[in-house]
C-alpha cells in the first residue's frame, strides 16, 4: 500500500498492494503481500493483509488504505451476521452501502473475499465481481499475479503452489509488491 503525495502534500494517487484468489482441485486460497509503502518509502514489509472472517468460512484480502479496508471487513462482517452463509448477497449489500453512503464512498480501498463455493472482488464502485476463470487479482501487482496464475493454471500446480509462484513473480515486477506473504485455503467447491 502506498499514499504517493502531490508537491501540495495532498495524496496524488494511491498505489496498493497485491492480492491473488486462486480456486483449483477444491481448494481457494487467498494471498497477499506485505509490503506497506509511503510514496517511495517500505514504511513495513510483512503486513497482514489476507484474513479469516465470519467464523474462519470467508477469507479475505485488500488492497488500498488499511484504515478504510479494516473499515470495509467490518462492514462487511456485519452483513456476513446480517445474512449466514450468503457470501454475495453480503457482498451486494455491502457494495450498496459502500456506493451511496457518503463515508463509505470516500474509502480507498478493494477487497476479494472467498468462501468454499464463491470468490468475488469488492470495489467502491458498486462493483461486485465473480471471476471468469477461478482467479482474480487486484492491487498495482494484481494484473502481473492474474496473468502469472492464468499461464500456470493448467499446469499440475495445485492453488497454493500456483498463488505462490503467482506472487512471486507479481513480487519481481511491481515495486509496491514484496515475497513476504500471507495465504490463507479454504476447502471449496470449484465453481
Amino acid at each position: 500500500m502506498s499514499y504517493p503525495s502531490s508537491p501540495s502534500g495532498a495524496p496524488a494517487s494511491w498505489h496498493a498492494t497485491t492480492i491473488l484468489a486462486v480456486r483449483k482441485d477444491h481448494k481457494v486460497v487467498v494471498a497477499g503481500d506485505g509490503q506497506v509503502s509511503l510514496g517511495d518509502t517500505v514504511i513495513k514489509a510483512n503486513a497482514h493483509k489476507v484474513r479469516r472472517f465470519s467464523k474462519g468460512d470467508v477469507i479475505g484480502g485488500f488492497a488500498g488504505a488499511t484504515a478504510d479496508a479494516f473499515t470495509l471487513f467490518e462492514r462487511l462482517e456485519a452483513k456476513l451476521e446480517q445474512y449466514p452463509d450468503q457470501l454475495t448477497r453480503a457482498c451486494v449489500e455491502m457494495a450498496k452501502d459502500w456506493r451511496t453512503d457518503r463515508y463509505l464512498r470516500r474509502l480507498e480501498a478493494m477487497m476479494i473475499v472467498a468462501d468454499k463455493t464463491t470468490t468475488l472482488t469488492l470495489t467502491g464502485n458498486g462493483d461486485v465481481l465473480e471471476p471468469q476463470d477461478h482467479i482474480m487479482g487486484i492491487g498495482s501487482g494484481g494484473n502481473y499475479a492474474l496473468a502469472a496464475a492464468r499461464a500456470l493454471y493448467d499446469q499440475p500446480l495445485d492453488a497454493e503452489a500456483i498463488a505462490r509462484k503467482a506472487m512471486g513473480i507479481a513480487a519481481g515486477i511491481c515495486v509496491y509488491t514484496n515475497a513476504n506473504l500471507i495465504v490463507e485455503t479454504l476447502d471449496s467447491t470449484t465453481k
